[in-house]
Parts: structure tokens; C-alpha cells; sequence
């Protein structure tokens, strides 16, 4: 789908449109991406496709970074291995981190890109949803939210394994 099918700045329904329209947001970014989800079960995140948008924002410019809030990784880990080998190969432009118990009461979900276009899934058991496009005020909104969920942060995920 294109942005002409999908209104922006309406509410939208449907997990076909929520896809849609993280494609459209991650195209649409530059130099920053910032992901909240409970787990990547929802959004298309272990599909080929998304794969292939992440891997091609992270490999566009040097300088940019995708930070992702996950508030159980469990699914990224085991269900999305073209991501998790993303974050072996760009581990220095990408981080994945995981929750405390206190973040894990927020069940919406948002992407933003460059603080200037988002997507919010308004609760993660219904496929409602809104995006837009240039929107400064409100990304700065969900920034702030994004920072406050960093400070709930229990570790970041390794992808590598150390030992003895």
C-alpha cells in the first residue's frame, strides 16, 4: 500500500495497514529510528521485508542508528533471525534493549523516524493505529516517552556470546 491509500492522521485499522504504514515511516527515515513494542510479534519484524528496510537505513549513512525497546525479547531472539544477525553485523549502529517490570504496563507500541514521522499502535491487542508524516509536535511527544522507557531498561542484547 502507499500513503495515498492510507490516510495519514486518521485513525486506521488492521494488522495488513499497521504493516503498511511502518513501511512507510522507516522509509521515510534517514539518519534515526526508535522502536517500542512489547515483542515484534505484531508488525511483519521477522518478514524478509522488514529485513531488508532496516538493513538498507542502517546501510545508507554512516552515521545512522536504530534503537529498539522491547519490553520482552524472548520473540526477537528466537522468531527473528535476519534482525538479530542485523544487530551482529551493525551492533555498532544499532542496540535492542529489554524492559524492567515497571516499563512492561505500556501496551502501545511506536516507531518514530528522524523525530519527524511515527506510527502508533494504540494497544497491542487491537490493530488500531496512527501515522503521520512531518509531524514534529507529536514525535517530540513520543520521544520524551521513548527516553522515559530508556530509563527502564534492564540490559541491552548481545549478540555475541562471551565466556571462558
Amino acid at each position: 500500500m502507499s500513503e495515498t491509500e492510507l490516510a495519514p492522521n486518521t485513525i486506521i485499522l488492521g494488522e495488513r495497514n499497521y504493516e503498511a504504514a511502518l513501511d512507510i515511516v522507516i522509509a521515510h527515515a534517514e539518519s534515526e529510528l526508535l522502536i517500542f513494542d512489547q515483542n515484534f510479534e505484531h508488525g511483519d519484524y521477522a518478514s524478509a521485508k522488514r529485513f531488508e528496510q532496516l538493513f538498507e537505513f542502517l546501510s545508507k549513512d554512516n552515521l545512522s542508528k536504530l534503537t529498539i525497546i522491547l519490553q520482552n525479547t524472548e520473540h526477537f531472539i528466537q522468531h527473528c533471525p535476519r534482525l538479530f544477525e542485523l544487530l551482529k553485523n551493525y551492533g555498532h549502529k544499532m542496540v535492542v534493549y529489554e524492559t524492567n517490570d515497571t516499563a512492561k504496563v505500556a501496551k502501545d507500541c511506536f516507531v518514530i523516524a528522524d523525530k519527524q514521522h511515527y506510527v502508533r499502535r494504540f494497544h497491542i491487542d487491537q490493530a488500531r493505529f496512527k501515522y503521520a508524516l512531518n509531524d514534529v509536535e507529536e514525535c517530540a511527544n513520543l520521544s520524551m516517552r521513548f527516553d522515559e522507557l530508556l530509563d527502564e531498561i534492564t540490559e541491552a542484547v548481545s549478540a555475541t556470546k562471551l565466556g571462558l
